[in-house]
């Protein structure tokens, strides 16, 4: 393979990154574009570079990736290969989705044929609750990273807050303390909305890199955004597609009309263009060619003002964490 240029992964001397508020979100993360090889980075319909932001901790992550959830065996190690071939380089799974091993099996199965390194990929996980505290993630992310096969993650994450439960902050102080001794480059949470991320942030000192929530452009989250820009965190958006809900809003379909583009490429466009992260999930290879296009064109300033307004306070479409799992999980 041809040098990675600068995308390469410096060694891992990572420091916590304190709870300081943002003044200038620019200098927390900002919109770069991936580095690595032509080859690894396009084919297909899809020749401009992946765009990746910049997290709190300096390093890069691809603001396109691939979300595997209920993606398993055979076919997951199928369309991960064909994802890589087709330009993905970020992948995400957790201890829940049943398909680390299979995830694992894919990745380094194409890094064996010389398709992509290791340093070119960005891969997350993620513990469920059910291994909240200090030694149970331990011995989830060991898990985590012997089944990938990996002695690093990218990213590491609490997949969910449950406050019921009472140790999500210790369950992020130890995964910070494995991100000090060099197993996990950058520390994250999932499904965590403002009152428990104060709480976090005040008690441990550290600023989730990045926060994976419900987000698509009818379900927008506004007054979490505006918590994360404040911070420094990087949003990252899971079913961004509503499942499948967004591609039938008849304001979608005619922007999609106008610019003969598809109504998934528009509402993943309009979240790349807000400066989030996306991981929608497909099984089929045009699938995921047509939503990687999603960084080939822009919305305009109007187009993007029409997606503004369809905004939906009650569109959730998955479990809401403040009630989820609750007191008997």
């Amino acid at each position: 393979m041809p040098d990675t240029g600068d995308f390469s992964l410096p060694p891992l001397r990572i420091q916590a990154v304190k709870a300081e508020p943002c003044a200038i979100v620019g200098k927390c993360h900002t919109t770069t574009l991936f580095q690595g090889t032509m080859r690894s980075m396009t084919s297909e319909n899809n020749k401009a570079p992946v765009p990746t932001l910049t997290l709190n901790d300096e390093r890069e992550i691809p603001q396109i990736g691939l979300g595997t959830y209920k993606l398993r065996d055979d076919e997951c190690i199928k369309v991960v290969r064909e994802a890589i071939e087709v330009g993905y380089r970020h992948f995400d799974t957790a201890t829940l989705y049943k398909n680390e091993e299979a995830l694992g099996k894919a990745l380094n199965d194409a890094i064996a044929a010389g398709d992509v390194t290791r340093d070119e990929l960005f891969v997350t996980s993620k513990v469920w609750h059910d291994h909240h505290g200090v030694d149970k993630v331990r011995e989830a992310f060991q898990t985590s990273l012997d089944k990938l096969g990996f002695d690093y993650l990218d990213l590491y994450m609490v997949h969910w807050p449950w406050p019921q439960g009472g140790l999500y902050v210790e369950t992020f102080a130890e995964i910070a303390r494995l991100q000090g001794m060099g197993q996990i480059a950058s520390v994250g949470v999932a499904n965590f909305y403002e009152e428990v991320l104060e709480t976090l942030i005040s008690e441990t000192g550290i600023v989730p890199a990045v926060n994976q929530v419900e987000l698509n452009p009818t379900f927008r989250q506004p007054e979490l955004l505006e918590f994360h820009k404040k911070h420094g965190i990087v949003t990252q958006a899971w079913s961004p597609l509503a499942r499948g809900k967004a591609l039938n809003n008849p304001d979608i379909k005619a922007i999609a009309a106008q610019l003969e583009r598809s109504e998934g490429q528009v509402a993943l466009r309009y979240l790349l263009q807000k400066g989030i992260v996306v991981i929608p999930k497909s099984a089929r290879r045009e699938r995921l060619v047509e939503n990687l296009g999603a960084k080939d064109f822009e919305l305009s300033r109007a187009q993007m003002e029409v997606i503004d307004s369809l905004n939906n306070p009650e569109g959730r479409t998955g479990n809401d964490p403040r009630v989820w799992p609750g007191d008997d999980a």
